[in-house]
């Protein structure tokens, strides 16, 4: 055991986040978790900060991620990496997870 508390004294970290960054960080993620409880189930375009545009329904958020419903109406007008998708039928009930520092602009539709 000793052995393994020794490495772990050794080790210095490469990055460490400015404080002040991570104060700002904070109230960035919990200003965007209440901003989106309040317009929880609400259809949305959400835009990545690397220019993908998704349309849905904000499911939840939870721990700085988004959980978005993708809608029926908007698939044809919305960002899928890779391969086009399948149409999507009535049952479908994709949930995208997204990262709430990663997300540009919320707009309600």
């Amino acid at each position: 055991m000793s052995s393994i508390n020794t490495v772990q004294q050794e080790l210095t970290p490469i990055y460490q986040c400015n404080p002040e960054v991570h104060q700002m960080l904070k109230s960035i993620k919990v200003h965007l978790h209440q901003l989106c409880a309040d317009h929880s189930h609400r259809l949305v375009k959400v835009e990545t900060m690397d220019g993908d545009v998704f349309e849905g329904y904000i499911v939840h958020c939870d721990r700085g991620i988004l959980h978005l419903r993708l809608s029926n109406e908007g698939y044809a007008r919305a960002f899928f990496p890779g391969p086009p998708p399948p149409p999507f039928n009535n049952n479908s009930n994709f949930v995208l997870p997204l990262v709430l520092f990663n997300l540009l602009a919320i707009s309600l539709i």
